[in-house]
């Protein structure tokens, strides 16, 4: 019985894999990749080519919406990946098969174990995703680690932009644009471009670290700034992302009209320019990622030869528009120090050239960067670097000997030497350290100087007499030379050299502007293109800033509105209160709350919490009197203000002058053009001021004060009354009269007229640096008091 079971279940396997067997022959031989691309046998390349990018557009998944896109667009990539094998070609039309028979499968390497007449295939139980061994050997060479990303790609990327492609073993859609993929990385490559894959199966750090969610994903990385491609995958789109990443003003376009500026900017930005002449009207790529490369050394300018307006330089400089053309000019405008012609101007030439023309032939030592590559350290005795150095200044009478200096670094064809210049004002540290020896330093002096380790450690020795460009200065140098080479032992003086300051710090500004700007761009070009999950971190900081300033500004504005945002009272009843009776109030917007003023005294113990530390909004409205004229100004007092204690922003005091006479005097000076109390001149000096009946309302958190000064309406003295908040005064001698006739109740007349525009906001403000102290002039009085 065992037995029968056992014959069953063999016969069962058996006849499973027959059936999976059949079933796989079957799918190889429904797959024929000339049916699928419609091409003959003898078909060339180009024609295979040219069918399937037809092919290609025609069954895009995100331009047909046809079900069966997805699976044609996939049969006609893998017949491409075929054909244009020559391996998977030819064994195709041997076979009827590749090493790779299902069309949706990645290359395989099976192996076959023959049994007599049949074989095994190990390749038909290799499933085409999630198999490490099994990468595609084209991407395995440029698969990137996070480490490696962080140490090499980053800092590499300053120098030549990456192209990174975000991938996974189990990514459908990868498939899709493969061969798109390999077509453009072949060409990249060529320029100078670093290309990398980043598997997220194994290296999902990365991924996050990048800010790719998903599969298949493409960036690009430089100046160690990623962003994302969004675009249909085909060649020219991928080119064109990798011109945008590139900064702007790379390159300059040069005319007739702005050469010479162009050419004659060497001095100023201490480069060497390079022009390149071509046909085309656009600049190439390679020259662009050239002159990225070199950005910090060399300016770039290109000339487009079909253009009119560069005919004088074509012919200026007799160039053959029959090939790219690619002139260096140094110090001299007029002559190109260098020049190169090619058809087919490949990278590495380009990169020669410029390397063998980085710096000037006498640069100016402009940071330590420049002054390490020109003057490197002494690794070797076949390795020696001798810097000659000239200390100089930038007014126009060093012109001659600068020029001299310049003439002779031309003239020297030693490997060796290094000519390069400093100017003493902007180089002063350097400078000190070179002379420290001289008594009396010459205005210029040249320096002949050899490093000798990474800390600033030098060998020197100053030519005497300083350098003139004088025949005779350019002998003794020479001779000097000479001598050196000879004998290096005459460098006898040493010194410890201080870094460098850099003198282009100052365009940090512009570089900012620039760097702001190329930002500015990512981001819209992010919120274009719906990149939100990368674009949530920046917009949250952005929802968050602009959160908590809108919260200032109504908290700010809600603690200011009872103060600035009072009701306006039409014109016809401010008219009206102007001319009624004295004694009629205008009532507040609030009804009193009680049936009495509460008037608090302003002392050394309420100042603080009175008028110091009062709320935002809130004033202190504080009536100023004296002890015999207490209970009468008091109760005047009270019946003005009744009508506005319903007002939650105004408070009420009285201040005692007796004890305060200091304080009011040190307040009022900021008052002046309300303090002018009119007078006779001999009394000026010996009566004190009468502050009895002033009113002070005083804003403790903005600091500023209006005054409210008596004014007499009563009939029963011939005196006139003076103007609100210290108007004008009638002619002299009426402060006598005023203090000795005028009755005391009589001085706050007019007094609700006065709340009634502070409510308004009409009154003039005096503002107050800061609030003098209450208990300083109060132990002063008593002292004043007391020696009296």
């Amino acid at each position: 019985m065992v037995m029968m079971r056992m014959v069953v279940v063999l016969l069962s396997v058996m006849m499973v894999c027959v059936l999976l067997i059949d079933a796989k022959v079957e799918s190889t031989a429904e797959f024929d990749p000339y049916k699928v691309l419609g091409v003959t046998r003898s078909a060339s390349q180009a024609e295979i080519k040219k069918v399937y990018k037809r092919l290609a557009k025609e069954w895009h998944p995100d331009k047909n919406k046809n079900p069966e896109a997805e699976d044609m667009f996939i049969k006609i990539t893998k017949s491409y990946e075929i054909l244009t094998n020559e391996e998977k070609k030819a064994s195709y039309d041997r076979y009827g098969q590749t090493d790779n028979a299902h069309p949706y499968g990645r290359g395989h390497h099976g192996s076959r174990h023959f049994h007599d007449n049949f074989y095994f295939d190990e390749s038909f139980f290799h499933f085409p995703f999630n198999n490490k061994g099994g990468r595609d050997f084209a991407n395995s060479k440029y698969m990137l680690h996070f480490k490696q990303y962080v140490n090499e790609v980053v800092p590499d990327s300053f120098k030549r932009p990456y192209l990174i492609k975000i991938t996974s073993d189990w990514c459908f859609s990868c498939i899709h644009f493969e061969p798109v993929w390999k077509e453009t990385v072949q060409e990249l490559e060529t320029l100078g471009i670093g290309i990398g894959v980043v598997d997220v199966g194994y290296e999902r750090r990365l991924a996050n670290h990048l800010g790719a969610h998903q599969t298949p994903s493409i960036l690009g990385v430089v100046n160690g700034k990623v962003a994302f491609f969004h675009y249909a995958v085909v060649k020219g789109h991928l080119m064109q992302f990798i011109e945008h990443l590139l900064p702007q003003r790379l390159v300059e376009k040069v005319t007739d009209k702005n050469n010479q500026e162009f050419l004659k900017s060497w001095h100023e930005l201490n480069k060497p320019h390079v022009l390149l002449f071509d046909q085309v009207p656009s600049v190439p790529l390679l020259y662009k990622l050239t002159a990225f490369a070199y950005k910090d050394y060399v300016q770039f300018g290109y000339v487009d030869q079909g253009l009119s307006e560069t005919a004088d330089l074509l012919r200026k400089f007799k160039i053959n528009t029959y090939a790219p053309t690619m002139l260096v000019f140094k110090e001299d405008v007029e002559k190109p120090a260098d020049i190169i012609q090619a058809k087919g101007m490949k990278k590495q030439i380009i990169d020669d050239f410029i390397s063998n023309n980085k710096f000037l032939l006498a640069p100016r030592l402009v940071n330590q960067k420049l002054f390490d590559e020109l003057c490197p350290v002494k690794q070797f005795h076949r390795h020696r670097k001798y810097c000659v150095l000239l200390i100089t200044g930038e007014e126009e009478s060093f012109a001659t000997g600068n020029e001299a200096f310049l003439s002779l670094a031309s003239a020297s064809t030693n490997d060796v030497l290094r000519f390069a210049y400093v100017y003493q004002r902007r180089q002063q540290p350097l400078c000190d350290v070179l002379l420290k020896n001289k008594d009396s330093t010459p205005p210029r002096q040249v320096v002949i100087l050899e490093r000798r380790n990474g800390a600033g450690k030098i060998l020197y020795k100053p030519v005497l007499g300083g350098w003139n460009g004088s025949k005779e200065d350019k002998h003794k140098l020479l001779e000097e030379l000479e001598r050196l080479q000879k004998d290096p032992s005459i460098l006898n003086c040493d010194a410890v050299l201080p870094e460098l300051n850099n003198e282009f710090t100052s365009m940090f500004l512009i570089r900012w502007i620039y760097t702001a700007y190329d930002y500015l761009s990512e981001i819209i070009d992010d919120l274009l293109h719906n990149n939100w999950r990368e674009m949530m971190p920046l917009l949250s900081l952005i929802f968050s800033a602009l959160f908590i300033l809108f919260g200032t500004v109504v908290i700010q504005a809600f603690s200011d509105s009872s103060e600035e945002k009072q009701p306006k009272t039409k014109a016809k009843e401010a008219s009206k209160a102007e001319n009624g009776s004295p004694h009629t109030s205008s009532t507040s917007s609030r009804p009193p709350k009680k049936n009495f003023v509460e008037v608090t005294e302003l002392t050394d113990i309420t100042y603080t919490s009175n008028l110091v530390k009062l709320r935002p909004g809130h004033i202190n409205v504080v009536l100023v009197l004296t002890d015999s004229t207490k209970n009468i100004l008091l109760s005047k007092f009270a019946k003005e203000v009744y009508s506005f204690t319903g007002s939650l922003t105004l408070h009420f005091s009285f201040l005692n002058v007796d004890k305060h006479s200091e304080w009011m005097a040190a307040v009022l000076e900021y008052a002046q053009d309300a303090m002018q109390i009119d007078t006779d001149e001999e009394e000026v000096g010996i009566r004190k001021v009468d502050y009895t009946g002033y009113v002070l309302a005083l804003n403790g958190h903005k600091k500023y004060l209006c005054l409210f000064k008596p004014v007499y309406t009563g009939e029963d003295l011939d005196s006139k009354p003076e103007e609100e908040g210290g108007g004008s005064r009638s002619r002299k001698g009426m402060t006598r009269s005023w203090s000795t006739s005028l009755q005391i109740h009589h001085k706050l007349d007019r007094l609700g007229l006065w709340i009634e525009r502070l409510m308004e906001g009409t009154l003039p403000r005096y503002y107050v640096p800061s609030w003098p102290g209450l208990v300083t002039f109060l132990c002063i009085t008593l002292t004043c008091g007391t020696n009296f």
